[in-house]
């Protein structure tokens, strides 16, 4: 993936193209969410205020005119964002700057897969937005998404912005070509089940359009089908299992099948290469969190409205990323920042983000908001309900300090095996020793 949602944010303008909310009615919303958000957003001294926000791929918050709102709230804030498109290389520059206290900005965002190593290891370094009153806003969010930024001490250390329920994005007409159904409930029954999905892959690779394969890549499938465990890395004692959990292995041998099978168009996720084929219609199915509907948009642009579809996943519920907003200790404007991360993250501004680009609320009070949401671009898919459905159903995961870093050793193992046709038995082995020297 970077694994789990970092790379998927660098849609950049992904999520330009507006979802239609079915049922749901947003009039109004924002404006009673101000109410209730912290109030006023000047410096101590009531100057003019400058905060600076720095996040990996794009969040959505410039396309959905978050700042541009929140600047006409607050008079005399100006929002300047910087963002780096690689998530990996983002907590990199990160910890460097973290180590010497010097180049922060106001408002840092940390990926799901990393926030037990700020929670469990770098509380220090990060304000305790309890001094600010975060306190009040624990009953906005579910408790595993609230205690997951929790420090050991108690001390509130980012408040969370999306989850990552999952489903299966697919290209209908690559479907029919094919002779295969293009229903989606008629897909979602028969592949409720990893074998059905792979079942149904290899039959359309009997008829494929020319040069297009069942899905974009195997670190793809991996990743959506570990999303769907409560254990994966760590178990809840905090101790590295990644290498003896049966879960796991079970993804890696069904991706390692999917490899050999030939299913796969043996594309790196988030390279030119993969961005380009959602344009070449390279591949028919994608596992997709709610996130990817946006990048999707992005990629295959205005041709691709009416051709994707989205149905249930196989195998049951599950959750691929998702973030959280933190707010550094060095940072110059503490108050002011902890002010925009608890707007940014409030039920209304998290409804709007899916509006615009499909991240999924972790907020509760939004996810009732957007249940009847439907997308037009989508064939009118029931977003609402097709993510609402599998984000009460997913697992609550156990996060590790480490997640990210295994899930990265084991995603490059298998892009050995998918491109390289490298023996999985000797993946494996690399995996492990990648996980080794990267985490000791």
């Amino acid at each position: 993936m970077p694994t789990a949602r970092a790379a998927g944010r660098t849609a950049g303008a992904a999520g330009k193209a507006a979802l239609r909310l079915g049922a749901v009615a947003l009039a109004g919303v924002l404006l009673a969410a101000c109410g209730g958000s912290p109030d006023g957003a000047s410096d101590s001294a009531g100057g003019e205020v400058t905060l600076t926000v720095d996040l990996f791929g794009s969040f959505g918050y410039q396309e959905a005119g978050l700042y541009a709102e929140y600047e006409k709230l607050h008079p005399g804030v100006t929002i300047k964002q910087t963002d780096t498109e690689d998530e990996a290389d983002y907590w990199k520059s990160l910890q460097t700057r973290l180590a010497g206290g010097g180049g922060l900005a106001d408002v840092q965002a940390v990926e799901v897969g990393r926030i037990a190593s700020v929670a469990q290891q770098q509380a220090d370094r990060f304000e305790d937005l309890r001094k600010h009153g975060a306190d009040k806003l624990k009953s906005q969010f579910p408790e595993a998404k609230w205690a997951a930024a929790t420090g050991k001490n108690g001390e509130v250390l980012g408040l969370g912005t999306d989850v990552g329920p999952e489903a299966m994005c697919y290209r209908s007409d690559l479907l029919a070509a094919a002779g295969l159904p293009t229903d989606r409930e008629e897909l979602a029954r028969k592949w409720s089940t990893w074998d059905g999905y792979l079942d149904l892959g290899r039959q359309y690779k009997a008829k494929a359009p020319a040069k297009s394969a069942w899905l974009d890549s195997v670190g793809s499938l991996y990743s959506v089908m570990i999303g769907q465990q409560k254990e994966r890395y760590y178990d809840a004692s905090g101790k590295l299992i990644w290498d003896t959990n049966p879960a796991l292995k079970t993804a890696w041998d069904t991706s390692v099948t999917a490899a050999h099978d030939g299913l796969s168009a043996k594309l790196d996720q988030w390279s030119p290469q993969w961005n380009q084929a959602f344009t070449a219609g390279s591949f028919a199915t994608l596992p997709c969190p709610a996130w990817m509907l946006g990048y999707i948009k992005g990629q295959a642009g205005d041709a691709g409205k009416g051709k994707w579809d989205i149905a249930k996943l196989p195998g049951g519920a599950g959750n691929w990323g998702g973030s959280y907003l933190t707010v550094p200790r060095a940072a110059k404007h503490k108050k002011e920042a902890y002010e925009l991360i608890a707007w940014l993250t409030a039920p209304a501004q998290q409804a709007r983000l899916f509006q615009k680009q499909g991240s999924f609320p972790s907020a509760t009070a939004a996810i009732a908001q957007i249940a009847g949401a439907t997308d037009p671009y989508f064939s009118g898919a029931p977003i609402g309900s097709i993510f609402g459905d599998a984000a009460k159903a997913a697992p609550v995961q156990v996060l590790g300090v480490h997640d990210q870093n295994v899930a990265q050793q084991i995603t490059n193992a298998l892009g050995e095996v998918e491109r390289k046709g490298t023996d999985p038995e000797a993946a494996w082995a690399n995996a492990r020793k990648g996980v080794e020297n990267t985490i000791g």
